[in-house]
């Protein structure tokens, strides 16, 4: 039995990963064949594994952003960190623009159609009304006071941009009592010990996450297993043009667009970079949640070298507003639409749907009912009456656990390549090149 195990551990840490997750794939995809009386017996035993994985994340995500981001701003001037952050700001823009260009021109060529779409739809109709009932509107003075809460309540609760808001004012008023004349001496060193405290917590907090990443495998397969033993049977259905056509947009945008991106701005390889972000990535697609795979992007930013002052704003902000997934996502069910009620898309919609998307994006991560809700939105925008929006959205419950993961996956690569790339552009990479870390990262697994 000991040798057993070290055998397992001498394995990196990576591929036992990988391994799982495929493994949990395709006897989740066999799983799927069973009658729904025995499937239901099975996995309610699989099941609490990948929840147990999900909630260690989730427990371990906000010390991490609390700590590193009162450490990062009391680091940083005034002036820089307004210029990171307008610089941050500025890139997920430009990559959430770039996405929706590509799902659009993708979804176009591509040309999503569905059999039997009426009749798929129905299945969905009970669904669709929970999801409309349970949703409640917002609008910009219900964001601009979200941003501003009771700390260990949006701590208890979860909320990043809250948590994000406060941890940084109380970092830069921090450093402002550092930099004033009028702090006495005693008072300085007190916040100084203070600050100590925090770097202490954060490094704890960060090996606490490497000791969660030994249980990763179990979770993982868990995980896909479930997920595909309850939605593995549909690729092989009716939707399986719209997951091809999903699935390549994503595929495109994670490995044409981002390396791209990252040749132009950083000069260098950039296939090595996401190598470098391979476990960010496949937590990301295996939990379906960019919240679970936020302590691992942490991690990885620090193995790459980038500097906790930013990656600790950019991460958590990017988890929360950049929703690169989403702008590639919502093209393609606009096209299918167009295709199943016979609509013409015309040069003036795709504008307007281009608009659309980009903002609706913003706000995918604080809407009940996520991506698929915002469906509503950009269909009406784009000209669809409230019948034809329902059937489409109705369409797309039946399909988004599967188009989910590759979602999830493509927006926490896009925090993570805007993230690097802002960090090479400012001088805030301690590593100049991903490949060291990746050395690095394969000795430690």
């Amino acid at each position: 039995m000991k040798k057993i195990f070290s055998l397992y551990f001498d394995v990196p840490l990576v591929w036992r990963i990988l391994t799982a997750f495929f493994l949990g794939i395709a006897l989740g995809i066999c799983a799927s064949r069973m009658p729904r009386e025995e499937l239901d017996t099975v996995l309610p035993y699989v099941e609490p594994f990948g929840t147990l994985l999900i909630s260690m994340l989730k427990m371990i995500v906000f010390p991490i952003i609390f700590f590193s981001l009162i450490i990062g701003a009391a680091s940083l001037s005034l002036k820089k960190s307004g210029k990171l952050g307008g610089s941050v700001l500025l890139w997920y823009f430009f990559t959430s623009t770039a996405a929706a260009l590509f799902g659009i021109v993708s979804a176009i060529l591509l040309n999503p159609k569905m059999s039997g779409a009426l009749e798929a739809a129905a299945g969905h109709r009970e669904e669709l009304a929970a999801m409309k009932n349970a949703s409640s509107g917002g609008g910009l003075d219900a964001f601009l006071v979200s941003l501003f809460q009771n700390p260990f309540q949006a701590l208890a609760e979860g909320r990043f941009l809250a948590i994000v808001v406060f941890s940084i004012l109380f970092g830069l008023a921090a450093r402002v009592l550092l930099e004033s004349s009028k702090t006495s001496e005693k008072e300085k060193t007190r916040i100084e010990s203070f600050l100590d405290i925090c770097r202490a917590a954060s490094s704890v907090s960060f090996k606490l996450i490497d000791w969660l990443m030994e249980y990763f495998p179990f979770g993982v397969f868990a995980l896909s297993f479930v997920n595909f033993a309850r939605n593995g049977v549909l690729l092989f259905g009716p939707y399986l043009r719209i997951v091809v056509c999903v699935i390549a947009c994503v595929s495109g945008m994670i490995l044409l667009v981002y390396p791209l991106a990252l040749f132009v701005f950083c000069r260098q390889n950039p296939y090595k970079v996401l190598l470098a972000l391979r476990a960010p990535i496949v937590t990301a697609f295996a939990t379906r949640s960019s919240a679970a795979a936020l302590p691992i992007s942490l991690r990885t930013a620090q193995k790459l070298g980038v500097s906790p002052s930013l990656s600790s704003f950019s991460l958590p902000l990017g988890c929360t507003i950049n929703m690169d997934g989403v702008c590639v996502h919502l093209p393609v069910f606009v096209i299918l639409a167009s295709n199943i009620f016979g609509i013409p898309f015309t040069a003036s919609q795709m504008a307007i749907l281009l608009v659309s998307v980009i903002f609706a994006s913003v706000g995918a991560g604080g809407v009940p009912g996520g991506s698929v809700f915002l469906l509503f939105m950009v269909l009406e925008n784009a000209g669809f009456d409230p019948s034809q929006t329902a059937t489409i959205v109705a369409l797309a419950l039946g399909i988004n656990p599967i188009l989910d993961m590759f979602e999830t996956a493509c927006n926490v690569t896009g925090d993570n390549v805007c993230t690097y790339i802002v960090a090479k552009q400012n001088g805030l990479l301690e590593v100049g090149s991903p490949k060291g870390a990746l050395e690095n990262d394969v000795r430690a697994e």
